[in-house]
C-alpha cells in the first residue's frame, strides 16, 4: 500500500506562538498512530517534499499525483492520497480522468482536525481508507477500483463529490450519485454502483491539462459589460456556466449573442446548474431552448469540479472543439448521468 502525503491540515499542527497552522513532521506522526499495526497490510509512504495547502492545488500538482501512481502502480495494490480539504474534490475528478479502467483503488481522505489533536477526525479517515484501499476479493481484485473520496465514514465516487461543510466531519456529499461504501461496524459495499474495469486491458493514463478554463455563475441582475469581459478572453477555451435550477438564464439578448459568438469562435461552454443536486434540462424551457441554439452544451448532472477539471482534460489533448464537446456530453469516468 501506498500512502501519499500531499499536504493538508491532516498534518498540520498549532504554532505555539501564533496558534496558526503549520506542517508537521507527518511521517513522525504516522509512527504515533498505533492503530495501523493491526491493518494487513504494509504501508509505504510517499512525502511531499513541501506540503501543499489545498488552496494552491494546481494542474501541475494533479500531474505529480498522477505519475506517482502510474510509476508506481505495479509495485502496490492500492493508493492512498491525504490531501486537503478545501479542492480536495477537484483533485479526486482530475484523477478520475487522468486514470482511467483503474483495476485498484485510490482514495483521497484527509481531515478537518490535525491528526494530532485528541478530537480529530484525521485518524479514523486514515486508518479507514487504507484499510478500503488494502481489501481485496478472493480473486485478489479490489472492489473499488476506481478513484474515490473517503470521509466521515463514507466513501464516495471522486468526481461526484462536492466539499459541502467547511467545520463539521461530514464534510463531504455526492447529491447526485450514491455512495460506494458505507462504512459501519462492517464494510457496506454498494457494488452496483462502482465501476468495473476491463481487466483485459491496461491502465489508461494521460497526464496533460490545459487550464484555459473559466467559471461563472448567473445571477440576477448580471450585465452586458460583466459577461463580455470574461467571454472576450483571448485566452479563455473552455467555460463552465452555472445556470439556474434545470439550466436557465436571463432571456436577455445580450447574453444569448455573447454565448453564440463565443461559441462560434471555439469556446466550449457547458452548462451546469448552480443547485447542489439535480440535473440539467435544457429543453425543458425555452430559455434552455435558446442557449442549446447558441452552442452552449448540457453539463447533465455534473458537479462544478468535475465540470471544470473535464474541460482541462480534454482541451489538454484535443484541439478540435467538436471533439471536446462530444466527448463533454459522453460519460467517460463515472461523472454524469446521461440516462
Amino acid at each position: 500500500m501506498l500512502l501519499i502525503y500531499t499536504g493538508g491540515t491532516i498534518g498540520m499542527g498549532k504554532n505555539p506562538a501564533t496558534g496558526a497552522l503549520e506542517p508537521l513532521d507527518f511521517s513522525r506522526l504516522l509512527n504515533e498512530i498505533h492503530e495501523l499495526k493491526y491493518l494487513r497490510t504494509t504501508i509505504e509512504l510517499e512525502l511531499f517534499p513541501h506540503p501543499i495547502d489545498s488552496s494552491d492545488m494546481s494542474p501541475n500538482i494533479w500531474k505529480k499525483i498522477a505519475s506517482i501512481v502510474i510509476q508506481r502502480y505495479d509495485q502496490y495494490d492500492g493508493f492512498v492520497i491525504l490531501h486537503g480539504t478545501d479542492t480536495m474534490a477537484y483533485t479526486a475528478s482530475a484523477l478520475s480522468f487522468m486514470l482511467q479502467n483503474l483495476t485498484k483503488a485510490v482514495i483521497l481522505t484527509g481531515s478537518q482536525l490535525p491528526i494530532g489533536q485528541p478530537r480529530t477526525d484525521g485518524k479514523e479517515n486514515l486508518v479507514t481508507s487504507l484499510e478500503l484501499a488494502s481489501i481485496t476479493s478472493p480473486d485478489g481484485k479490489s472492489p473499488i477500483p476506481e478513484v474515490s473520496i473517503y470521509f466521515s465514514g463514507r466513501l464516495l465516487r471522486g468526481n461526484r463529490t462536492t466539499k459541502i461543510n467547511a467545520d463539521g466531519f461530514h464534510a463531504f456529499e455526492s447529491f447526485n450519485y450514491p455512495h460506494l461504501c458505507d462504512a459501519g461496524v462492517d464494510f457496506n459495499f454498494h457494488y452496483h454502483h462502482i465501476l468495473t474495469p476491463n481487466y483485459n486491458k491496461p491502465l489508461i493514463t494521460q497526464i496533460n491539462m490545459d487550464d484555459r478554463v473559466a467559471v461563472f455563475s448567473l445571477f440576477p441582475g448580471i450585465t452586458e459589460q460583466t459577461v463580455k469581459l470574461l467571454l472576450a478572453s483571448p485566452d479563455i477555451k473552455g467555460i463552465v456556466m452555472r445556470s439556474f435550477g434545470s439550466g436557465n438564464a436571463p432571456q436577455q439578448p445580450w447574453l444569448i449573442n455573447l454565448l453564440k459568438e463565443a461559441s462560434e469562435q471555439g469556446v466550449v461552454i457547458v452548462n451546469i446548474s448552480q443547485c447542489i443536486a439535480g440535473f440539467v434540462q435544457m429543453l425543458r424551457y425555452d430559455t434552455g431552448y435558446q442557449l442549446q441554439d447558441a452552442g452552449v452544451i448540457s453539463g447533465y448532472d455534473s458537479t462544478v469540479e468535475a465540470a471544470v477539471t473535464k474541460l482541462m482534460f480534454l482541451i489538454g489533448q484535443y484541439k478540435d472543439t467538436n471533439t471536446v464537446r462530444q466527448l463533454m456530453q459522453s460519460n467517460i469516468a463515472g461523472e454524469i448521468t446521461l440516462s
